[in-house]
């Protein structure tokens, strides 16, 4: 009998990473989420609450701590860390905050969330994803390459830098057998789209929102035995949006 695989989720509670869990337990996976939500009941997923791990990533000492619980509850073996966590704050009315009006305190939360957890995830689990010949895929996103008319600064530039990491860390953790990819989503129908997306789409060549399991399909394939020879890749989900 074949081993059940697992998998460790940041940012499981809406949208892609939502997606991402129904995807994964379909193929018969262990999901353990982290988010910074409580496990929520209508996430119905087979022993979804005591996979669960409530994590504050934007807190470096509870993002440490939390990886002593997830060895705690992974037994030595993880095939799988998907870093898709990431905040997006925004200015009053729902304002972009761009580089002029986004406080210091604003790009630490935001680069601790969607930057600094990652690494820290990364190397705390290197052993349990060697163990595996495992897969890493960080969720990056189309503002890391331009400016984006809704996603702020520290937002735009935290995702170039997960994308800069990919790269170095698709260097550092090859030697132990681990793959280590990007996705970089355009704009896909989730709850952290902003007013006005509708003029987007009509620019997209496709001519739609991406929807969370196109996403969820991006990342199932690098971390299934599909992409073997893969690392180091950013792949871009954005019906062309990037063209």
């Amino acid at each position: 009998m074949s081993e059940q695989k697992t998998l460790v989720l940041t940012g499981a509670s809406r949208g892609i990473g939502h997606a991402t869990v129904k995807r994964f337990s379909a193929e018969g996976w262990r999901v353990l989420t982290c988010s910074r939500q409580p496990f929520d009941p209508r996430c119905p997923w087979p022993g979804g609450e005591a996979n669960h791990i409530e994590i504050d990533l934007a807190d470096p000492n509870k993002t440490i701590a939390a990886i002593e619980t997830i060895k705690q509850k992974v037994g030595g073996r993880i095939h799988a860390l998907v870093n898709n966590a990431g905040i997006s704050p925004k200015g009053p009315g729902g304002a972009r905050l761009n580089t002029l009006t986004t406080d210091l305190r604003t790009w630490g939360h935001v680069f601790h969330v969607n930057f600094f957890s990652s690494v820290i995830l990364a190397r705390g689990l290197q052993e349990e994803l060697a163990a595996t010949k495992g897969s890493i895929v960080n969720v990056t996103s189309i503002a890391g390459v331009r400016v984006h008319p809704f996603a702020g600064a520290a937002y735009a530039t935290s995702k170039a830098a997960l994308a800069a990491l990919t790269r170095e860390m698709a260097h550092d953790f090859g030697p132990l057998g681990v793959r280590v990819n990007a996705i970089a989503p355009g704009e896909v129908e989730t709850a952290i789209l902003s007013p006005g997306t509708d003029r987007i789409v009509e620019q997209l060549p496709m001519r739609r929102l991406g929807q969370p399991r196109e996403v969820a399909d991006a990342i199932w394939f690098l971390c299934s035995d599909q992409s073997s020879y893969i690392s180091g890749a950013e792949i871009e989900v954005n019906g062309a949006q990037h063209v």
